[in-house]
């Protein structure tokens, strides 16, 4: 039993037509941090909701800890909830001090109590010398550690963030990433993030839930989603994939593919005839005698290696398309016919 138990939680908008969130069942461990991951509309942000109070179910129960905040009987609200809420603006309150910010969910402390309180999340988020600054005169990843630490104050069964890290810039994202989960790892706060950016998600989170028209497509660690997508639009939602379809040999280790045959990491008990094969392009390295050839449509220089296009003659007699990444240091030409060679550590089966 999850420390966080979401049953069938159903939402609709209007009984007209589908359901934006569609018998949704999740459990989350204490101290666990969860990303919702999906494209807009995928229905993240509305779970999200749902679970904070702003948002009714409209089937299912949601549970937090021992107490039961929704269900067909009852729904608490939020402030009964035990959850610290990070807004993707941050919410702050500009007239107030980054103390009184923090402070201003503590109802229920005395005078000194508060004061311990707000000095004891602003040396947990690094802003311990903040406190009587105002948030026009903070960096956004400062005005977000001081909106995580206002959430964190009341000690929050659950700290709920949606989209933390869309308002910066690519730089502080890759340092907000690491100094938020380090937070909330100090904190051992239970922690639900909403993203629609696969490398925020997987730079967080113990595990990432990938949600698409309102359904989980699955719930993996950030390595094994990655390596082992469940089906085709998780393989190309969580970074770029190459899909081949093919017959699984008798082996159950091989797919004869238009291209050739494709090794699988491991024998499968999949008996299907008819499949697909999901093959990362960092999965594919170029060698003077592989096993495959293809002649190079583009090149796209990315900084860490080079995106190759290729063009694979196929047994249909159509040239298959191929992505694969090539080192930067190699020469790669338009034009040129190039061998590769495929890992089967990054192959994977999916539906």
């Amino acid at each position: 039993m999850g420390f966080i138990q979401l049953h069938q939680i159903t939402k609709f908008f209007n009984q007209d037509f589908k359901p934006a969130v569609d018998s949704v069942d999740l459990d989350i461990e204490k101290g666990e941090i969860i990303t919702l991951l999906g494209p807009s509309g995928c229905g993240k942000t509305t779970t999200l909701r749902m679970i904070a109070g702003f948002e009714q179910p409209s089937v299912g129960k949601i549970q937090i800890g021992d107490l039961v905040v929704h269900n067909d009987s009852r729904s608490l609200p939020p402030e009964k909830r035990g959850i610290g809420m990070v807004f993707q603006d941050y919410a702050l309150f500009p007239h107030l001090t980054i103390e009184k910010n923090v402070m201003f969910g503590l109802k229920k402390m005395n005078t000194r109590e508060k004061r311990k309180r707000v000095k004891e999340v602003l040396e947990l988020v690094g802003l311990d010398d903040y406190g009587r600054r105002f948030p026009h005169e903070l960096s956004g990843g400062q005005q977000q550690r001081v909106a995580l630490a206002r959430a964190l104050a009341p000690r929050p069964h659950v700290v709920l963030m949606d989209e933390p890290f869309s308002n910066l810039d690519a730089g502080l994202r890759e340092k907000m990433r690491f100094e938020i989960t380090n937070i909330l790892r100090k904190a051992n706060t239970t922690a639900i993030i909403v993203t629609h950016d696969q490398k925020d998600a997987f730079a967080v989170s113990d595990r990432v839930v990938v949600m698409n028209d309102g359904v989980i497509q699955q719930i993996a660690t950030p390595k094994e989603m990655y390596r082992c997508p469940k089906n085709c639009f998780v393989a190309q939602f969580v970074g770029k994939t190459n899909l081949l379809t093919g017959t699984l040999c008798q082996d159950l280790k091989h797919v004869d593919t238009h291209i050739g045959k494709v090794c699988l990491p491991q024998r499968t008990e999949n008996l299907l005839d008819q499949v697909k094969v999901s093959i990362r392009p960092e999965g594919c390295h170029l060698v003077e005698q592989g096993r495959y050839t293809g002649k190079v449509e583009r090149v796209t220089y990315s900084g860490e290696y080079q995106e190759v296009e290729l063009r694979l003659p196929s047994e249909t007699g159509v040239a298959e398309p191929m992505v694969i990444y090539a080192p930067v240091e190699q020469e790669v030409e338009v034009g040129s016919v190039v061998s590769f060679d495929i890992k089967p550590e990054l192959v994977a089966l999916v539906d």
